[in-house]
């Protein structure tokens, strides 16, 4: 098993800040899926032809699961979209959790 030990950082602009408010996702409890110990990662390789993109399953400290578009700009986790995973996606955070 790989830890990272690379912190966590954010990148918020007015690009994408406040921009999950139409899902019910605040900023910050998007960030906390990515201190959940059993997310699910993997490339969304149907958007990542400018940039490389990634998708994150995983829960916030208040166990709701949420599915999240990223990508990594520098050292920064700049997140493009959140949104409440369904029925689908549990069962792949399931398997692997």
């Amino acid at each position: 098993m790989r830890v990272d030990s690379t912190p966590l950082e954010f990148e918020w602009d007015k690009g994408n800040i406040g921009k999950n408010k139409k899902h019910k996702v605040e900023d910050q409890e998007a960030e906390e899926i990515f201190l959940d110990q059993g997310k699910v990662i993997f490339k969304d390789k149907l958007h990542s032809q400018v940039e490389e993109r990634f998708i994150v399953i995983g829960k916030t400290k208040k166990e709701r699961l949420l599915y999240i578009c990223f990508t990594r700009r520098k050292e920064k986790i700049r997140i493009i979209s959140a949104r409440d995973i369904n029925k689908k996606e549990v069962s792949i955070y399931e398997e692997t959790a």
